[in-house]
């Protein structure tokens, strides 16, 4: 019998070609065929389809294509013990694939990242002027009921201990604005007096970016006027430009 050197299957003695895949036997060797079961898939290729599959995520097409290449080769030189080349070629494909997507991505993330960012310093700037109007418009309200101005956030927040509003936890503002910040902004209250007698007559409430550049870009002040004004790069004070 003829073992064909390339894929292991058994020959006649007289032919001339595999009848398995067609190889010239002029080389074979005369013996017993190679078990069937003696084939193994080759792990790189099976690691190659792998990472093909996540061509998405680098560098996992680079590695796909390395693997493919290697595979295929130990594939070839194997005289068929060794199995797995259609793996080894899906993950060639997938990973020539994947490294001809990786400069598009590139292009797109450059683009869009920035804008997203500007986008989300806008909704937070737009929230911080709506959180700054409703802690204000709150104030207002609690200088109506208890004839000062509250002498800090807490004092607008929800009751103490479920007790009913009073002056020491209006119940004007939820709990995430009285501590402060909310939306990438933080909110600093001081309350103004121009008398000695412990009533306060105004205050000063700030909305700061807590990250400059990343949480937001303006910095916005109001004050018992109700009128908010604003700066780019510093905090804003009564005496800023009013938001147009």
């Amino acid at each position: 019998m003829k073992v064909c050197p390339t894929c292991g299957k058994a020959n006649e003695d007289a032919a001339a070609f595999c009848n398995g895949c067609g190889t010239n036997l002029s080389l074979a060797v005369t013996g017993t065929p190679v078990p069937v079961g003696a084939q193994q898939t080759s792990g790189m290729a099976v690691a190659s389809l792998i990472f093909g599959l996540f061509f998405f995520i680098f560098p996992a097409p680079v590695l796909a294509v390395i693997l493919g290449h290697v595979s295929n080769s130990q594939i070839r030189k194997s005289a068929g013990r060794l199995k797995g080349a259609g793996m080894s070629l899906a993950g060639l494909i997938l990973g020539y694939v994947g490294i001809a997507l990786v400069p598009i991505i590139l292009i797109i993330a450059a683009v869009a990242i920035p804008n997203l960012v500007k986008a989300k310093m806008t909704a937070n700037e737009a929230n911080a002027v709506y959180n700054l109007r409703n802690i204000a418009t709150a104030a207002v309200k609690y200088q109506s009921a208890y004839n000062t101005y509250p002498s800090g956030l807490s004092a607008l927040g929800p009751p103490l201990n479920g007790k009913a509003p009073d002056a020491d936890g209006a119940g004007l503002i939820n709990g995430m604005l009285m501590r402060g910040s909310e939306s990438g902004y933080e909110f600093i209250y001081q309350p103004v007096s121009s008398h000695n007698d412990g009533v306060f007559d105004g205050f000063d409430l700030t909305a700061n970016p807590i990250t400059p550049g990343t949480t937001g870009n303006r910095h916005f002040h109001v004050d018992e006027s109700l009128v908010i004004s604003v700066e780019r790069d510093r905090p804003a004070g009564r005496n800023s430009p009013p938001l147009n």
